[in-house]
């Protein structure tokens, strides 16, 4: 199971760990899935350059294995201090629910995101982390050559063919493409509402068109994903969901647990929890929210509103105002570890393939 993605990366299998911010990304997790052979990555984009540096140097010393960083590219935040209120004013039902007071100044200048951004590159150069994947843009052109200089390999996501070939032309080592299947927030950058398109149409489409691997993602949990994927010109692929119900995973049990009873059909597309369309499993709030979608700030403003919402329901185990994150698989999702996923995994593909 060679080829040229695995060769670059360090890797033994083209599967990655998609980086799943938020906590799901544990040091266990990352460690194990590179320990097994795959590519185990830090969902980095709500941690502090402090906390990044911290579980880096956890993970070196659980794992001599590659493992990869990812960060959330500032974009230049749209919104007002009225479109703020209206928000709250939308969430107050379900903030008085729990007693709970309205955040009231969620503006980060876009210049402090950006400092935040830069010193967080800075600490993938100091400590010598070998990959870096990038969500939501690209970084500027100097960012970059910083990076390249410095001999990290970097990793651009795509959600249509137009993103997928500025990556290349920015200078992405591989491109990860994210076909609407995808569970959370997937890393759209010139037009979120439009990329719609499903991974297997995808695939062939990018593959056709950039001279870079492509990594595919979105509702890939087993062997037969897999080989779907690399049959359609795919060098790799990036798995979340899967990884996110692994006895590793920092997610919450009720998470874990939702997404092991849920239905083919219960996952939807919200902007309700974050101001970004993404992917999960249907409850309360996105029902009830449905209506002001259009009218919520953009992300991170709306998602920074609903932060104090979501944590205290995790806390009470109410799945009805938890964003429960999810691809469109949920049905293929199962109990187990990190080495079963991968081993299962590998095991099919090769069977399907016909490879050694």
């Amino acid at each position: 199971m060679q080829n040229e993605l695995t060769k670059q990366l360090g890797i033994t299998y083209p599967l990655i760990q998609a980086p799943m911010a938020g906590g799901v990304t544990t040091t266990k997790l990352v460690a194990a899935v590179s320990s097994c052979g795959g590519l185990g990555m830090i969902g980095a984009g709500y941690l502090t350059p402090f906390q990044m540096r911290e579980q880096i140097k956890q993970i070196q010393k659980a794992t001599t294995k590659p493992f990869g960083v990812n960060l959330f590219v500032p974009s230049s935040i749209r919104t007002s201090e009225e479109e703020v209120r209206e928000a709250n004013q939308f969430l107050k039902p379900y903030l008085e629910k729990y007693n709970l007071q309205p955040e009231t100044k969620p503006l980060l200048p876009t210049e402090l995101a950006w400092e935040q951004f830069e010193q967080q590159l800075k600490v993938i150069v100091e400590e010598k982390v070998p990959i870096c994947s990038f969500t939501f843009e690209l970084p500027t052109d100097e960012q970059i050559s910083l990076l390249k200089e410095h001999d990290v390999l970097l990793i651009g996501t795509a959600t249509n063919v137009k993103e997928a070939m500025l990556s290349e032309q920015k200078g992405m080592d591989m491109v990860v493409v994210q076909g609407t299947e995808a569970g959370g927030h997937r890393g759209s950058f010139m037009d979120d509402s439009k990329s719609l398109i499903g991974l297997m149409s995808l695939i062939p489409q990018v593959v056709d068109r950039v001279q870079i691997p492509v990594i595919a993602a979105g509702g890939i949990m087993d062997g037969r994903g897999m080989s779907a994927s690399l049959c359609l010109g795919a060098k790799g692929v990036q798995m979340g969901t899967a990884f996110l119900t692994c006895k590793e995973s920092g997610a919450p049990e009720i998470h874990k647990k939702a997404i092991l009873q849920a239905l083919d059909d219960a996952t939807v597309l919200t902007r309700s929890f974050s101001g970004k369309w993404a992917r999960g499993l249907n409850n309360v709030f996105i029902e009830e929210m449905k209506a002001y979608e259009d009218q919520l700030p953009d992300f991170p403003i709306q998602n920074i509103l609903t932060k104090q919402l979501r944590q205290v329901a995790a806390k009470e185990n109410n799945m009805d105002f938890m964003s429960l994150w999810s691809g469109q698989s949920p049905l293929l999702a199962k109990d187990q570890s990190v080495g079963e996923l991968i081993s299962r995994t590998i095991a099919e593909t090769k069977a399907i393939m016909h490879l050694k």
